[in-house]
């Protein structure tokens, strides 16, 4: 039985893996599989001798499923990563690394706040409402794990800043989260793209300086209930 590091595939029962070639492998006696999670205890554990790396294959994209090692090589390395971790050094670097996220996350809020206030460009008149929106935007739009198109770097900042605008506008300016979209391919994207074309019409209006009809008009209605909110 082979017990050299390797990357492996989940085998058919418990503590079986399959090797890359298709080997059937049993999981050496004494060893445990370490849960995926903490990259710092993985390898601390690999780095102390051979060690198995469980990964299951979805569509594209490889997950870890954990790795297989000797038990006392997992004791050991939490031991020695347990005690690292309590040190003051270590302590202080946490806190300098989340200063560090802190800040570089307030830069780009401030940023992002900024190209949002560029995209929309409203008239004079209308300032004050452009600086509620881009603050609502960018509020919305900027924490980490948010999901939103603030957060991918695939696209400029300026496009992320309109492609935000016109997200917060589709939520709070339509009836797009109560609509039931027929199941046909395309349904939905066309729908986005419909009330899009509509909510950039309306800003628009606001970048002319055309007078708005505050009885009709759902971005100033969702302005107001913005302003209302922060008060």
């Amino acid at each position: 039985m082979s017990a050299k590091t390797q990357n492996v595939k989940p085998g058919p029962r418990d503590r079986t893996v399959y090797t890359q070639d298709g080997e059937l492998l049993e999981v050496p006696e004494g060893w445990e599989l370490l849960p995926p999670g903490d990259a710092g205890l993985t390898r601390k554990v690999k780095s102390l001798g051979p060690s198995w790396t469980v990964q299951k294959k979805r569509g594209r994209r490889t997950f870890s499923q954990g790795i297989w090692a000797p038990k006392e090589h997992i004791d050991t390395a939490k031991s020695v990563i347990e005690t690292k971790r309590m040190s003051p050094a270590y302590q202080r670097k946490l806190e300098q690394d989340r200063l560090r996220r802190k800040k570089k996350e307030n830069e780009y809020a401030k940023s992002f706040y900024q190209n949002v206030l560029d995209y929309l460009d409203f008239d004079e008149q209308y300032q004050k409402w452009a600086e509620l929106l881009a603050r609502a935007v960018a509020e919305h739009a900027t924490p980490v794990g948010s999901g939103t198109v603030a957060r991918t770097k695939r696209i400029p900042i300026e496009q992320r800043a309109e492609a935000a605008v016109i997200a917060w506008m589709r939520h709070q300016t339509s009836a797009y989260d109560h609509i039931k979209v027929p199941r046909r391919k395309g349904a939905r994207r066309e729908l986005r793209r419909k009330i899009a074309e509509r909510s950039r019409r309306i800003l628009n209006v606001y970048r002319k300086g055309m007078e708005i009809d505050t009885e009709q008009c759902p971005l100033y209605k969702a302005l107001q209930d913005e302003e209302l909110y922060r008060e």
